[in-house]
């Protein structure tokens, strides 16, 4: 009997979240966390918190005709220098692209996911990146530097625990700096206390992503706090706490 081929793993697109509008002015795409090393398929689990945060997405930019969806991965495991979530992040910016054209796209990455939607921001159609709690590997010399090149002319928020023990924030800060030498639009909060989930926090971390997301898709006003951040040299810019109550005082 022939050996049957085995079947060719592919990325996708979930459905999306909220009501798909008939024309399409903006995308978001999230990425779920993954794993540093794995073959595996991803674990469903895996996507609940970014699916929350996409829904709240969904409805602020309802009127603006926001599109967002979750990204199916390919593999559970980031993989070295398959880095497999990254290419899954570029081709679901080329699916956005061919579904509903020349559209500005953010990317919103949690862990793992925060990793792919950094360096997948090079893509054509990548406007904008959002990096909740990324997971970066240690910057001590053995392998290259994280790049952020591909960051250049992109608007970058990065959100961090201070307490997160499975990512660290420290690595975050460092990238950021980096970035901030050659790109002015990059900002990045810390949440004091909290750990790798952000959930001390959650509902001042989902305004935050939402208030920076509906400004660099729609061009809205962006929150005093994210103007301050943007505006500030290093490190005040890149080291911003994010005050208890942000998004039930928000003001534009």
């Amino acid at each position: 009997m022939a050996q049957q081929a085995t079947p060719v793993r592919t990325a996708r697109l979930g459905r999306a979240l909220g009501s798909e509008p008939a024309t399409v002015n903006g995308v978001a795409l999230l990425l779920p966390d993954g794993e540093e090393s794995s073959a595996r398929r991803p674990s469903p689990l895996a996507a609940v918190p970014v699916r929350g945060l996409g829904r709240r997405l969904a409805r602020a930019g309802r009127d603006q005709h926001l599109a967002t969806h979750v990204v199916h991965y390919r593999y559970r495991g980031w993989n070295g220098d398959e880095a497999h979530l990254a290419h899954d992040a570029a081709w679901a910016a080329d699916e956005a692209l061919r579904r509903y054209g020349d559209v500005p796209v953010c990317l919103v990455g949690l862990g793992m996911g925060g990793r792919a939607a950094l360096r997948a921001a090079g893509h054509e159609a990548v406007s904008s990146v959002v990096a909740l709690a990324p997971w970066l590997p240690e910057d001590d010399g053995a392998a290259p530097a994280e790049p952020v090149k591909q960051l250049a002319g992109r608007q970058v928020l990065i959100v961090h625990g201070t307490n997160d023990a499975r990512t660290d924030p420290e690595l975050s800060f460092r990238l950021a700096a980096r970035a901030k030498k050659a790109n002015h639009e990059v900002c990045r909060f810390e949440v004091h206390a909290d750990g790798h989930g952000l959930s001390q926090y959650r509902n001042e971390v989902l305004a935050l992503a939402q208030d920076f997301v509906m400004g660099v898709l729609f061009g809205r006003d962006f929150s005093r706090p994210v103007q301050d951040a943007l505006a500030a040299p290093p490190p005040l810019g890149l080291r911003m706490p994010l005050a208890a109550g942000f998004g039930t005082t928000l003001r534009h």
